[in-house]
């Protein structure tokens, strides 16, 4: 967009929350480059933080405060950036607002600053980063009929929304993933989507929203809350009873996911044809032949992290759904992959989320031949308190665990490598999780 810098330039920006990503280098940097005058501060140390901080060690406008947060770098600024997960009830979110500093995120910054821009916006519990990158895909390999330069940007790992500007004209469409997180600079700024994509809502963060579904679909309707008559909400069958269309001033759409049932498409599971309608239905609504949509749709591959064949070894099937972490996601996975016999493998366990595991025992009593499970205190909470009625074990670290997997296996198996538990604990964060399993399956000899 034409005059960005000039946004920035000058501006005292707190920044609150670089972390290791690659998100919040991403726009740190945007923002030194146009000239602003940058705190960066976070929990984590510089040790911690030493990849992050040589990324940006360039520029002579940044100060660092890690290790902690001080007030008094949320008085007297212009704007405060925001990370993702920032505690609800911050008391230097709360400083700022008492100094009526406005509190920015990453997309709804870009958005602000970038109005002509399409913006479709895809949220959900589970199901957000497929359709998301179904979206992206269809749209991206159709740009010369939509006469558009299409974009991606939002929740996806390590990629930066507001650095966007620098390439964006208006007119082009900005296809963004939006966790509950990212929804909160939305609520902030009055703003939703043009297009809205709302997947999924079950259970999940609730250590972060203390137990309130309230407060997480709170979060969440940001993405349609704002729309006005002209814009469109798309749903999933699930979601319907969610929407209160008294609460809704754009068109709804709840899509039929038996329309694709015949079309060519790679990930297994009914909940990914619903995802896939998702998709779809956003492309018809910019007007792309069914011809087009299609085409596009059976050359996508999987997905990483999310029910991707990862391999097949010694004839087993080794799934990689790394990013299902919660029950429900690891319940669908299996829906999507059980067969007539026990042939499941679960690798499952990391840090507890305080979420109900009841319906979770079931599905893998009924349907896996053997668990094995990574450390954490969502593990201690499944064995300790729920039967699981077949051969289980916890490994010591994750070589330990495929290991132990593989030996339960035989060729027709499917090996299932879907946590339903966060990654904290042993691993830093998901991704981290996600490229080590990789990388033992792939050397696997």
């Amino acid at each position: 967009m034409q005059n960005y810098k000039q946004q920035f330039k000058g501006k005292k920006i707190t920044i609150m929350g670089l972390g290791l990503l690659g998100r919040g280098i991403g726009y740190t940097k945007f923002l030194a480059e146009c000239g602003a005058d940058l705190i960066v501060t976070d929990l984590k140390t510089e040790e911690q933080l030493a990849t992050s901080v040589k990324a940006l060690g360039k520029f002579s406008n940044i100060k660092f405060v890690l290790g902690e947060h001080r007030l008094e770098d949320f008085k007297g600024r212009d704007m405060i950036m925001k990370a993702a997960g920032v505690p609800l009830d911050s008391i230097y979110i709360e400083e700022a607002r008492k100094n009526n500093i406005p509190i920015e995120m990453d997309v709804s910054l870009f958005a602000k600053c970038a109005p002509g821009v399409m913006l479709i916006g895809v949220t959900g519990t589970r199901g957000k980063s497929m359709t998301t990158t179904l979206i992206y895909e269809i749209l991206k390999a159709n740009e010369k009929f939509l006469k558009k330069s299409i974009y991606v940007g939002g929740n996806l790992r390590g990629v930066a929304t507001l650095p966007l500007l620098k390439k964006v004209k208006s007119g082009d469409i900005l296809v963004c993933e939006l966790d509950s997180w990212q929804l909160q600079g939305f609520g902030e700024a009055g703003i939703s989507p043009h297009i809205s994509i709302f997947t999924t809502f079950m259970p999940d963060h609730m250590n972060y929203y203390k137990d309130s579904m309230e407060k997480y679909f709170e979060d969440k309707a940001n993405i349609f809350k704002y729309q006005n008559k002209d814009d469109i909400l798309v749903v999933r069958p699930g979601m319907k009873n969610f929407i209160n269309k008294k609460d809704l001033n754009s068109k709804l759409l709840v899509v039929n996911p038996k329309l694709v049932s015949d079309w060519k498409f790679s990930t297994p599971g009914i909940h990914q044809r619903e995802n896939l309608t998702c998709a779809v239905k956003v492309a018809e609504i910019l007007n792309i032949p069914e011809a087009k949509i299609k085409k596009a749709v059976s050359s996508f591959k999987d997905l990483e992290g999310r029910l991707q064949l990862l391999r097949v070894y010694k004839g087993i099937k080794i799934y990689n759904d790394n990013n299902a972490t919660t029950p429900e996601a690891t319940i669908s996975g299996i829906e999507a992959l059980k067969g007539t016999n026990k042939n499941i493998i679960l690798i499952c366990g990391g840090a507890d989320k305080k979420l109900s595991l009841e319906d979770f025992v079931k599905v893998v009593n009924k349907n896996c031949k053997a668990v094995v499970m990574i450390p954490g205190t969502g593990t201690t909470n499944l064995i300790t308190n729920y039967e699981l009625k077949m051969k289980n074990e916890v490994g010591e670290n994750l070589n330990d665990i495929v290991k132990k997997a593989l030996s339960q296996a035989k060729k027709g198996d499917t090996i299932l490598f879907s946590p339903a538990f966060a990654s904290f604990g042993m691993f830093n964060n998901e991704y981290e999780r996600n490229d080590l399993f990789m990388k033992i399956i792939k050397r696997l000899k």
